[in-house]
């Protein structure tokens, strides 16, 4: 369940060529207009992952803006809209060139919302996890909500994103996410200290653990009984609008998944770092909702003179419905570009599956609508790790990969590097672990070259194919 305030952002892109003959300003000629949910909209959004139900509690008020809002939030989350105190709040920034000339807010409750706090209560008791993304126009300030949240925090996940003109989170809270200069406002006179603040806040607000980000610096965990855990953010650029809802909807997730809570903090840095890098909001679009067409393999021998080799019979039928060879791949890839998706591609070895690989192979899912894996054939391994591998062969390999719920499709390609496969595929995000930070990559201008993206995904330090083998010793 995710409770707070919605926006509809308006992003109005034009040309500026000149200025205003009657006042010194710019004259925006518009192409396009472009509108998204902001808010607890987007976080709303970002929760909609694989197996999880979103369920949105948001002030709507029966507008134009509201219903244009119920219209881009309904085909992904379950919306249940209360009561506003005003018209709906909007955001219109004014863009040329990629950068902002003006924003216009308008709407915006005056006052604390009349809540329906019967639903409120209602949906509470069906929730598994509860995110409060606070937008400072009043609703975390409602005493009835505030005392449903603090009977909740009590036996659920309640995690809370907040505001410099919102609520304190109520007492209770697994995990509350301030951004250092939120940390700062709230706490000691003076102190800026992001270790100092996430412990001093946590019993201040009397919660089981605050985690102050600070933006490209990472994360600082404070929870009960530890000491703050710093959590250092991949490398990248890009625009961070949205990052902090990516940060919190992504821990969001991972708690609701089971993960235990520094595993999630951890997983939800790295995931805002590939948001910062993937572009931020105005980049981010829902996951496509597809028809299911069942999952890709593609088997591509660099020996085979023809470009979509045949099927042998010793290949392995991945599931019921798989699709196989080139034309396949190419197909899924064209259906999902033409409801608007991101073709995400990774690639490895991936041999002996670890939690590194599900980790990075997680992240890049999240990137885009579709994630594509390129897989290195047996005789593309024994050429770039020795004749004692693979471990397991391309075949199995495959099957493994293609039963992971985030894998759509997987390409056995045969040379050394996947430039060719790449060269066919043209995803627009092409992404590798962290540990090829600093590291040339031979496909990374080509990848450029068609207006892609590189992104380096979270590196999960000390879990290895290499370090498997080495513990498991000769035997």
């Amino acid at each position: 369940m995710v409770l707070g305030d919605v926006v509809l952002d308006r992003d109005v892109h034009g040309i500026v060529t000149r200025i205003a003959p009657d006042a010194p300003v710019p004259v925006l000629d518009t192409l396009c207009t472009v509108e998204r949910p902001g808010g607890a909209g987007l976080a709303a959004l970002l929760c909609a992952a694989p197996g999880i139900d979103v369920t949105l509690i948001a002030p709507l008020a029966r507008d134009e803006a509201g219903r244009r809002l119920e219209e881009l939030l309904a085909p992904h989350v379950t919306v249940v809209p209360l009561e506003p105190g005003g018209p709906t709040r909007t955001k219109t920034r004014l863009r040329a060139a990629g950068q902002s000339l003006l924003r216009l807010d308008e709407g915006g409750p005056g006052s604390p919302p009349v809540a329906s706090v019967g639903i409120v209560e209602k949906v509470l008791g069906t929730a598994d996890v509860v995110l409060v993304p606070d937008y400072g126009a009043g609703l975390t300030r409602h005493p009835q909500i505030r005392r449903l949240l603090a009977r909740a925090a009590r036996r659920l996940p309640v995690i809370w994103d907040p505001h410099p003109r919102g609520g304190a989170p109520v007492p209770g809270c697994l995990l509350v996410t301030p951004n250092l200069a939120e940390a700062i406002q709230r706490g000691e006179a003076g102190e800026t200290d992001p270790v100092s603040l996430a412990d001093a806040l946590r019993t201040r607000w009397r919660v089981r653990a605050v985690c102050v980000t600070d933006g490209a610096n990472g994360a600082y965990l404070g929870q009960a009984g530890s000491e703050v855990l710093y959590l250092p953010a991949p490398a990248a650029q890009g625009d961070p609008c949205g990052a902090g809802d990516r940060f919190a909807a992504s821990v969001a997730v991972a708690v609701s998944r089971g993960r235990v809570l520094s595993e999630a903090v951890g997983a939800a840095v790295g995931e805002a770092s590939a948001w910062v890098a993937a572009g931020g909001a105005a980049s981010f679009r829902p996951p496509t909702r597809l028809a299911p067409a069942g999952r890709v393999l593609a088997i591509d021998p660099v020996t085979t003179p023809v470009p979509d080799p045949p099927i042998h019979a010793d290949h392995v039928v991945l599931h019921e419905g798989v699709a196989r060879g080139w034309p396949a791949v190419e197909q899924h890839v064209a259906r999902v570009r033409a409801a608007g998706g991101r073709i995400v591609a990774t690639g490895g070895c991936f041999d002996l599956l670890h939690v590194g690989h599900i980790s990075c192979l997680q992240a890049a899912r999240r990137a885009g609508d579709t994630l594509v894996v390129l897989l290195n054939s047996d005789a593309s391994v024994r050429r770039l790790k020795g004749p004692q591998r693979p471990v397991v062969p391309q075949d199995e390999r495959a099957q493994m990969l293609a039963a992971i719920e985030c894998v759509d499709a997987v390409v056995i390609f045969d040379e050394d590097d996947p430039v060719r496969a790449l060269g066919r595929l043209r995803p627009d995000i092409w992404a590798k672990g962290g540990d090829y930070g600093g590291m040339v990559m031979p496909e990374a201008a080509l990848v450029r070259s068609w207006g892609g993206r590189v992104l380096l995904l979270p590196y999960v330090r000390g879990r290895s194919t290499t370090a498997l083998l080495e513990r498991a010793g000769p035997g």
